[in-house]
């Protein structure tokens, strides 16, 4: 379905980044925008910059997310927040697993189990969701981020199957490295993040993640686009690792 069968949108983690900026492309493109994350000052300042509507809430509140959602009619769900850790599943404490699994997981499933009803209801909807490379290829990191990020891969999947026969359709945006706050926050330094993961790389940027979004949405409304997945052209996920010891 073009934008122009479409009036609504709401983001998720929409105060900065891939977030920010795909809110700024879908008010371009005419829709109102429903802007949702913690920060209420970024929030203000992405309202006044787009015209979107702030909404500042933690997404694992699901009674905020319930009240917020009663009476909306939205035609295009961008679940693009999340969060991650440091270390893995030797390391990771209760908090480590429990804020991921909320975030990445349960808020997710939580914003469709409230707004894919009325999509299917009203034939007409476009469901997206941020999942990871790391949903999808095993290397080094944050098990739980990896786990998480390959539910959303199953739960986009699994929801074409629930609105089979009705023009709702589901996008799995898969990305690699992308130039955002999301190291920053994980180290609790944004210049060293800067200088470890992003000077000397060319990562990708957020207009890039907007992009693929975009021409998904816009795609005829006979088309699907299931899985995009976007890599920088020097990143390669994956890989093949063996230890040798001297104890075999």
């Amino acid at each position: 379905m073009p934008f122009s069968d479409y009036s609504t949108a709401l983001v998720t983690g929409a105060s900065t980044g891939i977030g920010a900026t795909v809110v700024e492309r879908l008010a371009k493109q005419g829709l109102r925008v429903h802007a949702v994350a913690r920060d209420s000052e970024r929030l203000n300042e992405l309202a006044e910059r787009t015209g979107c509507v702030p909404h500042a809430l933690d997404l694992t509140d699901t009674a905020a997310l319930t009240e917020l959602t009663r009476g909306l009619e939205i035609d295009v769900l961008v679940n693009n927040a999340g969060v991650s850790r440091t270390g893995n599943i030797l390391t990771v404490d209760e908090f480590g697993v429990d804020e991921l699994v909320a975030v990445n997981v349960a808020a997710v499933l939580h914003l469709v189990r409230l707004l894919m009803p009325g999509m299917v209801a009203r034939d007409r909807g476009h469901i997206v969701n941020i999942s990871s490379i790391a949903g999808v290829y095993n290397f080094g990191g944050n098990t739980v981020y990896h786990a998480t990020k390959a539910a959303v891969h199953t739960i986009s999947r699994q929801l074409r199957v629930d609105g089979f026969g009705k023009r709702v359709r589901v996008t799995e945006i898969c990305p690699g490295r992308v130039e955002t706050e999301i190291f920053g926050r994980l180290l609790g330094d944004m210049d060293a993040a800067q200088r470890e993961f992003y000077d000397g790389y060319e990562s990708l940027k957020p207009e890039d993640i907007a992009d693929a979004i975009e021409f998904a949405v816009d795609s005829p409304r006979h088309v699907n686009i299931g899985h995009i997945e976007i890599l920088p052209t020097f990143q390669v996920p994956g890989g093949l690792e063996f230890e040798r010891r001297s104890d075999a």
